[in-house]
């Protein structure tokens, strides 16, 4: 018979008091008994009675005992128990997890109990976290997390008469912030709840041809930048270079001369704990200076922009004939000249080799995707190129995190379905809290009310289902978690419209004709998540790992191996895991290069040069068939690639629907941040 239990708290490591649980105890040694490839619930809860027993023998309901003191109990019994292994393993965990409270506590000069790992502390620290007049941080996560979701749950009040629905949805939005189910973009997390309280992360400012709209647009872009934003322009207006102008002698410099008046004015603007403001620079293939476009960067020049060639069917199918086609004057629209496209299809191919610049995008396939034609066609998107918006657009972004979703190698999917509402409602509600900077994107975002709900942690989910990314099932697998997300974020776009009321540009969009009511014009986009990728300790987008494991260099703490946490405990329960192994694997870009490891662990535990490009389009366009705007995503090479090679997935990527495309040749660029052994 079991003894009665007299402990009813325990003290955290922080000093809070909690209600104490029995079965905490015995998932902790359950988990340890996993660890090692032995679980076994039967000897967990029996671990768990034994402690309870020794705990009662020191501790009444008027001393209760801290969390050391019940871990101490646990590694006693497990040792009087000749549970060999498992107090092993046990041992060695609350060692780690001494060392990480440490590394945490000299990041963040306080304790930290939210679930963010030392590298994800760092992050949080530099881009998110508030800071006092000294430049220190003045919030943990844990309060960074509270003050968003108080943010973004005010605007039911403005919709509801009920009084408790704003701190429903607060507690709703902390807790899956909190347990990192559900990732804001980091000017959300930055700017929620302050003075600065700018949620948008892209934008598009259109550019007209006259000098007094050339040097608006540089002036709106320059204030979006100032908030945070990153912004996409398309060039395509401008008039070519050499053209006359209505002054007496002047002739115009043409679209790149502006590129570089753009790029320098990003160079003088910074955001207080943020990169400089990034670009998309794109330009149609039928504009007259196409080939000074496509050869911009030559030599790295541009550094604060993306460029994207605007690319038409009608240009495809030429080259694919290796016909000649059209230039077309922008300001006459006049056919100007012709030019062999398949020349100037393999010049971009040749740059993209060489300097991972320009990349591609499908117009045409893009619009004809988009939900309000009669306010106009796309022309370009916002720098990362998973974007298309209109003129004056701008889009709040936030992703669900896939690895959080996986329980015994399986998916859950009602957990999955849960969250989705919340993240959809969380990303509308931002648009009502939002201070915008320049009125004309006040009117144009409120009308439309475009979000970006995307993903991260996919190649992390793979790894979790031992499902490798280069077959068919992990194809199989992104359609159906795709339309899952889809249905599900349309389904809560809907009742949030029958609660507070369709996007106010409806009858304007295609759900008016289908009498769909919609609350958001458009729902879905993946973004790149690489920031976010590393808070949730996870891989961002749908994009591989690059490497599984990697050092981070810090003042407070030194040297920090960050090894991805699926790869460790796997190592941890096949038995080969060791410290040594760990720095061995940081060393080298694949675990092809590492014997030690089974054969069967390479196979699924693959990274961005063992995946063959074809792979990386099949993924990217799976996943577009159930995403409302575009995909961010690289098509990752080795040094050795040919241009051929890069020829291939370019077409590849037309063929089968991708909205876009961007390559990258290992080692093409001196500013590379990763750089593989």
């Amino acid at each position: 018979m079991e003894t009665t239990n007299r402990i009813l708290n325990i003290v955290k490591r922080e000093g809070d008091v909690i209600d104490f649980d029995k079965k905490k105890i015995a998932d902790a040694v359950y988990k340890t008994s996993l660890s090692i490839g032995e679980p076994n619930k039967t000897i967990a809860e029996d671990i768990a009675s034994k402690v309870v027993e020794i705990l009662n023998q020191t501790f009444d309901e008027d001393t209760a005992p801290t969390i050391e003191d019940i871990q101490d109990v646990v590694e006693q019994v497990l040792i009087n128990q000749n549970l060999t292994k498992i107090a092993k393993a046990y041992i060695l965990y609350r060692q780690q997890r001494t060392e990480i409270r440490k590394q945490k506590e000299a990041i963040l000069g306080q304790i930290d109990t939210s679930r963010l790992s030392p590298n994800a502390l760092l992050i949080a620290k530099e881009r998110y976290l508030q800071r006092d007049s000294h430049g220190n941080a003045a919030e943990t996560p844990l309060e960074m997390f509270r003050r968003v979701a108080k943010s973004i749950a005010s605007p039911e009040k403005k919709y509801s008469d009920e009084k408790g629905k704003p701190k429903y949805w607060e507690e709703k939005f902390y807790n899956s912030i909190a347990k990192l189910d559900f990732v804001p973009s980091g000017r959300i997390l930055a700017g929620a709840g302050t003075k600065n309280q700018q949620l948008l992360s892209s934008f598009v400012v259109p550019l007209g041809d006259s000098t007094k709209e050339i040097f608006k647009a540089l002036y709106d872009s320059s204030i979006i930048k100032r908030y945070g934003g990153g912004v996409g322009y398309s060039f395509s207006r401008l008039r070519k270079k050499g053209t006359k102008t209505f002054f007496v002698d002047s002739k115009a410099s043409g679209p790149v001369s502006f590129m570089h008046l753009f790029d320098h004015a990003s160079s003088l603007i910074t955001v207080s704990g943020q990169r400089k403001g990034a670009n998309m620079g794109s330009l149609s293939v039928e504009h007259p200076d196409i080939i000074d476009f496509i050869t911009s960067k030559t030599n790295h020049a541009l550094p604060n922009f993306n460029i994207s060639v605007e690319i038409t069917d009608k240009f495809m199918k030429a080259v694919l004939k290796n016909q000649d086609y059209f230039l077309v004057d922008p300001v006459t629209q006049k056919e100007v000249e012709t030019i062999n496209a398949r020349k100037v299809f393999d010049l971009m191919i040749t740059m993209a080799w060489k300097y991972g610049d320009p990349g591609m995008l499908f117009i045409d396939t893009i619009n004809k995707y988009n939900p309000t034609p009669i306010l106009g066609n796309f022309e370009t998107t916002d720098p990362c190129g998973d974007q298309p918006l209109l003129p004056y657009g701008g889009v709040p972004y936030g992703a669900i995190n896939l690895s959080n979703f996986v329980e015994k190698k399986k998916i859950n999917w009602s957990k999955l379905k849960a969250v989705i509402p919340i993240a959809v409602r969380f990303l509308d509600n931002c648009i009502d809290v939002t201070t915008f900077p320049i009125t004309t994107f006040k009117k144009n975002v409120t009308g439309l009310r475009n979000i970006g709900l995307g993903i991260l942690g996919f190649a992390d989910l793979l790894y979790l289902l031992e499902v490798s990314y280069t077959g068919r099932e992990a194809i199989s697998l992104a359609q159906k978690l795709m339309e899952f997300i889809q249905t599900q974020a349309q389904e809560t776009s809907r009742k949030i419209a029958e609660e507070k009321g369709n996007f106010k540009l409806y009858p304007k969009s295609i759900f008016a004709k289908k009498r769909i009511r919609r609350r958001n014009a458009s729902l879905t986009t993946i973004s790149p998540c690489g920031a976010r990728g590393i808070l949730a300790d996870t891989t961002g987008g749908i994009e591989p790992n690059f490497a599984l494991g990697y050092y981070r260099r810090t003042v407070a703490s030194g040297e920090i191996l960050h090894i991805n946490p699926v790869f460790e405990e796997v190592a941890k329960k096949r038995g080969f895991h060791s410290t040594d192994l760990m720095r061995k694997i940081a060393a080298a870009s694949s675990l092809n290069d590492v014997p030690e490891i089974p054969d069967d662990v390479k196979k699924i535990f693959v990274t961005a040069h063992d995946i063959p490009p074809e792979c990386h389009i099949r993924i990217q366009a799976t996943f577009q068939k159930y995403v409302d705007n575009a995909i961010s995503k690289t098509v990752n090479f080795p040094y050795s690639a040919t241009l051929k090679d890069v020829e291939r997935v370019c077409l590849l990527a037309y063929k089968l629907g991708c909205k876009g495309i961007t390559t990258y040749r290992d080692g093409s660029r001196d500013d590379q941040i990763i750089v593989t052994q």
